[in-house]
């Protein structure tokens, strides 16, 4: 399922990955996720995005995974179109509001927090940043970066 492309464009470059609930496996995701950082995406903007990738995948075991056993799966996708980027990360917890939660986060880092943003981390970094419930029970967390 294809959010927010309304044409009938075809990506460049597609690639998907499924691993355990496991920050072990974070290694293997940065890994798969090099095969990148090539044009059309710029530099910066590759890096930006393997850390939106690091967030959302952390994100994805530690919290709507919290509960869940590490055989729970977590697919990712990415397609790369020639003007932008688009990751889709899946999980299997439960569903959460992420507008409500980015708007009751302060603006400003705290730097003292331990954690917390990595929400506004990916906010940041993307132009466009969702959350949502899928038919099939799964989450999708949608990073869409323009390059």
């Amino acid at each position: 399922m294809t959010l927010f492309r309304a044409s009938t464009l075809q990506p460049l470059h597609r690639a998907f990955l499924q691993v355990n609930t496991d920050l072990d496996a974070l290694a293997q995701v940065l890994e798969w996720f090099d095969q990148f950082n090539h044009p059309p995406i710029h530099s910066q903007a590759w890096m930006q995005c393997q850390l939106a990738v690091a967030e959302g995948f952390t994100n994805a075991v530690r919290h709507a995974h919290r509960n869940l056993s590490t055989e729970t799966l977590i697919d990712l996708e990415v397609q790369v179109f020639e003007d932008s980027i688009e990751i889709r990360i899946w999980d299997q917890g439960a569903p959460f509001d992420l507008e409500k939660r980015l708007q009751d986060m302060p603006h400003e880092w705290d730097t003292e927090a331990e954690g917390g943003r990595g929400l506004r981390l990916m906010q940041r970094i993307s132009d466009i940043l969702t959350y949502t419930r899928m038919p099939d029970a799964r989450n999708c967390l949608l990073i869409l970066k323009k390059v």
